[in-house]
């Protein structure tokens, strides 16, 4: 039983996470696990923005792609290896290789190398300039032990990872249960010292089950919780329910360059992409299915983010308008395709249905994000609903150029797209990056490369006698978590 005097919180992930390495999956929990477990050079206040030293104590730009740091000296790891700039040095080179397979290219694609300076300076070359480069490295980019690491690579890491991080793992049955303990010889690292002894996080994937067990008292926390679901909750009382916002964004891609081998393929038409743009109540959705801080967003990116222009087409509610370009496009009865999802059955259901008021029949393939993801990777998805988090990096370049720079997730492959963004992506003028993420955002909606749907908001529904407050970047901190 969930119990406060054996220091021990009890927690429930829905989704399955594949690899705990996190280089080597791309999924929230990772994140969640990534920020418990490991540290970064930088840390971002979530509250304030602020950048702080967290294995480094400090950093300045040598050149435009030069960065030097001062590491924090006297950190260890959680198996004795003392921190220092051979780990930096290693992780680096490792993960900025494209050939060692990191999920998510772009948080690590930016840079070249490290290079030592002496065991407490390092050198971080990028490729070219990237003015996010230190959003990234408070975010994603984490450093790992080098003997470690050299000895066991990503598998090994995600069976027994080690870290600098506020907890230990002493427990991972991979995609399924993870039992995490206070790491008692955390430095003076800005995320603050833990005060929950023990976190057991298991993962249950239905919701009512999770929901099961916080009544018999077998968990202390879930998260993720549909919006019905969390206000029936609160209503009954004895849990703490709080909504916060999220940057994550779903949205609808469609293969528009050709990619699936979908014969005859609607989605090269603009046409058709369009009228999928105006068949999907938007609005209806966010007001009936997400409630809570959600909104409607028009960008492959969400508002907040540098760069993310608003300046773009947007697409209204007009299923009489979808029928007459799919008709004008050469489908007057529409089509049927494959439409695949990984999360939220229900708002895919309800685009499911959306799309069939216009004659487009759309056959639901629901299966595990990894699994999708591996798909997408060699282009064999015509038509996805899907979701990206950023890795709550607060700049355009986490996500329109995930998806948008010809990379094998890019289902447009707009060259002239991908050019502005390179132009966006690497400009150190603020006004340059603004006028160039502007004009990439333009043709992506222009041409109607993807439906764009709405942000996300988090509901985290807990035991009263824990004291949390969680943040908008999406990210569970168990080492701000306390017992009241």
């Amino acid at each position: 039983m969930a119990d406060k005097a054996s220091g021990t919180l009890y927690a429930g992930f829905t989704k399955e996470l594949e690899n705990v390495d996190s280089y080597f999956n791309s999924s929230r929990e990772g994140v969640v696990m990534q920020r418990a477990l490991w540290d970064g050079l930088i840390y971002r206040d979530p509250i304030t923005n602020e950048y702080k030293g967290n294995l480094a104590e400090s950093w300045t730009w040598v050149d435009d792609t030069t960065l030097e740091f001062k590491l924090r000296q006297g950190v260890t790891f959680h198996n004795g290896e003392p921190f220092n700039a051979d780990d930096v040095v290693f992780t680096v080179n490792f993960v900025a290789d494209e050939a060692n397979g990191v999920k998510t290219q772009r948080n690590v694609n930016w840079m070249k190398s490290a290079e030592k300076i002496d065991d407490y300076t390092v050198r971080i070359h990028l490729k070219k300039k990237f003015p996010a480069a230190i959003e990234f490295l408070s975010g994603p980019v984490s450093m790992y032990p080098n003997e470690y690491y050299a000895e066991v690579g990503p598998s090994g890491m995600g069976l027994k990872p080690v870290g600098t991080g506020p907890y230990k793992a002493v427990e991972v049955v991979p995609g399924q249960h993870f039992v995490l303990v206070k790491n008692e010889n955390y430095h003076d690292s800005p995320k603050g010292q833990p005060s929950i002894e023990k976190v057991d996080i298991r993962t249950i994937p239905d919701v009512n089950t999770q929901i099961a067990e916080l009544f018999s008292g077998s968990l202390d926390l879930i998260w993720q919780v549909p919006a019905d679901q969390a206000q029936k909750l609160e209503q009954m009382g004895g849990f703490t329910v709080a909504n916060e916002s999220t940057m994550r964004v779903g949205y609808v891609s469609m293969d528009a360059a050709g990619r699936s081998g979908m014969d005859p393929n609607p989605f090269t038409d603009v046409r058709v992409r369009k009228a999928v743009n105006h068949a999907i109540d938007r609005q209806a959705i966010v007001d009936n299915l997400l409630k809570g801080k959600s909104q409607v967003v028009n960008t492959p990116c969400f508002p907040s983010q540098f760069g993310c222009a608003q300046d773009i087409t947007v697409y209204d509610y007009d299923p009489a308008k979808a029928k007459a370009l799919l008709a004008e496009a050469g489908y007057p009865d529409g089509f049927e395709t494959d439409i695949y999802a990984y999360r939220n059955r229900d708002y895919a259901e309800a685009l499911v249905s959306y799309l069939s008021e216009v004659g487009i029949k759309a056959n639901l393939k629901y299966m595990q994000y990894s699994a999708i993801r591996e798909l997408n990777m060699k282009g064999e998805v015509p038509f996805n609903f899907s979701t990206w988090g950023s890795y709550s990096i607060n700049d355009a370049s986490a996500m329109v150029s995930q998806f948008f720079k010809l990379g094998s997730l890019d289902d447009a492959r707009d060259e002239q797209v991908a050019a502005d963004l390179d132009m966006a992506d690497t400009s150190t003028d603020p006004a340059t990056r603004i006028e160039y993420y502007t004009k990439a955002l333009q043709r992506i909606t222009d041409q109607a490369y993807w439906v764009p749907l709405f942000s996300y908001n988090t509901n985290y529904v807990f035991k009263t006698d824990i004291d949390y407050t969680p943040t908008p970047d999406e990210v569970l901190r168990f080492t701000t978590m306390s017992w009241k």
